[in-house]
């Protein structure tokens, strides 16, 4: 094992409590730049607000690029309804009923922090008769506000307008048996688990057989993450990010996940073949998979025009979107086929 396990699980606690739905993530990325600047690493900022990590390497000229992001599943302001309470938007693709009933945090342009639950409107079933049959949508669902409120203007007086953000509470736990549940662990697992590879590299000043470049991105949510200001240099592109668990895929909590296929295609059959046989070699426990509802920031490159061999793996996920759940052992596995792979030279 590289990557200490209960500094990276600690590094998760930190980044899942920090607010940041795509389109808000500036803090979390300024948390993972100050982190590695203390380390003394190069960094720069796109303008989109994505954020380049370069570590040299003894190739500067067949490159690689790793990305995971550090933007998450949100909301945001829609509408005031009457009575002061707020109807919203979804960021991200997820269901309503994933997050009914959930603590939120409305943040103002001005940056103050309100509190709030999600709910149902006809919530109350002392009150609302059969309200199990009433449809969880946009129509139904709203932010019921820790504050006084009775009306339109009583909301607005506190600070909140459309186009606020909407946090939901992460809910973190590392129980005695292994297992870190949370929200967001899609994709801040992955990052953490970066940020300790990179400390690891430094403190044990390792040179990486290739120049490589770590991109943090702030919108893979959306569509749009880590698919631009790619160097012509890079010759690989890994998305480290979850793997998805369910009836049907053969990935768990406790192995590190390779796709193979996503709804966007196959990914680059012989860096999978790559990934496959470090794991062989240097015991890693793996699963391959195919996603069949999922993208990530590799495949938005390559349809953005990106001349790439792409790939992705990843710690394995239990109900995605939704109330997240993973094990030490998948952190612990995926940590070991990072490294593996960044001290592997390129295959061509």
């Amino acid at each position: 094992m590289t990557i200490n396990i209960q500094e990276t699980i600690k590094m998760i606690e930190e980044l899942v409590h920090i607010n940041s739905p795509s389109g808000f993530a500036d803090p979390a990325i300024t948390y993972c730049k100050q982190f590695a600047e203390d380390l003394n690493y190069e960094t720069s900022v796109t303008n989109k607000g994505g954020l380049f990590i370069n570590v040299p390497g003894k190739n500067d000229t067949s490159q690689r690029l790793i990305t995971a992001h550090v933007d998450t599943l949100g909301a945001i302001v829609k509408d005031i309804n009457e009575d002061g309470r707020l109807k919203l938007d979804l960021i991200g693709g997820f269901s309503w009923n994933a997050i009914e009933g959930e603590y939120c945090t409305i943040t103002t342009q001005t940056g103050k922090e309100i509190s709030g639950t999600i709910c149902l409107h006809e919530t109350s079933v002392h009150v609302y008769r059969n309200n199990t049959k009433i449809p969880r949508d946009a129509e139904h669902m709203e932010v019921r506000i820790d504050e006084k409120t009775f009306n339109v203007d009583d909301t607005r007086n506190l600070g909140i307008e459309i186009g606020d953000a909407v946090s939901f509470y992460p809910r973190f736990d590392h129980t005695d048996s292994g297992f870190v549940k949370s929200r967001h662990l899609d994709d801040k697992a992955s990052v953490a688990i970066i940020l300790q590879f990179l400390k690891y590299v430094k403190e044990n000043n390792i040179e990486l057989p290739h120049t490589t470049q770590f991109y943090i991105s702030n919108n893979e949510e959306i569509g749009y993450g880590a698919n631009s200001s790619i160097s012509e240099n890079i010759v690989e592109l890994i998305a480290f990010d979850m793997g998805a668990l369910g009836d049907g895929q053969s990935s768990d909590e406790y192995t590190v996940s390779i796709c193979a296929k996503d709804a966007s295609g196959p990914y680059h059959v012989g860096l999978r073949n790559h990934l496959v046989n470090l794991c062989k070699e240097n015991d890693i426990k793996f699963k391959v998979d195919i996603y069949p509802y999922y993208a990530s920031d590799a495949s938005a490159a390559l349809t953005a025009g990106a001349d790439i061999r792409h790939g992705l793996f990843g710690p394995g996920i239990e109900s995605s979107h939704a109330l997240e759940r993973t094990h030490e052992d998948s952190i612990n596995e995926s940590g070991k086929l990072l490294t593996a792979y960044c001290l592997s030279p390129i295959k061509l």
